[in-house]
């Protein structure tokens, strides 16, 4: 099933279970699939979105929670920590295992083979090579300095 699909079912099903946190973040989700689509919208009608859109969504999404986290972590606010918490599983369940470092360490070390990389100028192919076959199961952001490090 589509990411879209099982977004739209657990979204009825939270209605069905009168889940209000978890629906709360369902419609959350659902207004930034929307958002996209506007965004996307050309002069001859609206492009949908697909799976690979959405994880990107759904990984940003995560992402600004953590980063949310940590702030109400610091300010004190364990009570607002929490529920950021809750909605980063319920997001979490639509995007894909994330990867263990060691399976991180060899899907580097993998893209550093399949594109023939000897130098820091090759960094670019190796992140779009780990883009095209990871997206959604690992932080690119902290892989970076790890594709650096190995090859500097």
């Amino acid at each position: 099933m589509e990411l879209r699909a099982r977004v739209d079912q657990a979204l009825k099903q939270a209605m069905r279970d009168k889940a209000a946190g978890r629906l709360a973040t369902l419609r959350l989700i659902n207004a930034a699939i929307k958002d996209q689509e506007i965004a996307g919208r050309s002069a001859d009608g609206t492009i949908p979105v697909g799976d690979a859109e959405i994880m990107a969504i759904l990984a940003k999404m995560t992402k600004q929670r953590n980063e949310s986290v940590r702030a109400y972590e610091e300010g004190g606010r364990l009570d607002l920590a929490e529920r950021e918490r809750d909605e980063i599983r319920i997001i979490e369940e639509f995007l894909p295992r994330q990867l263990a470092e060691d399976e991180i360490a060899a899907a580097i070390d993998k893209a550093i083979a399949d594109v023939g990389a000897t130098t820091i100028r090759d960094m670019g192919k190796i992140m779009g090579k780990l883009k095209e076959r990871h997206a959604g199961q690992m932080d690119f952001g902290a892989v970076g300095p790890q594709v650096k490090a190995r090859l500097g």
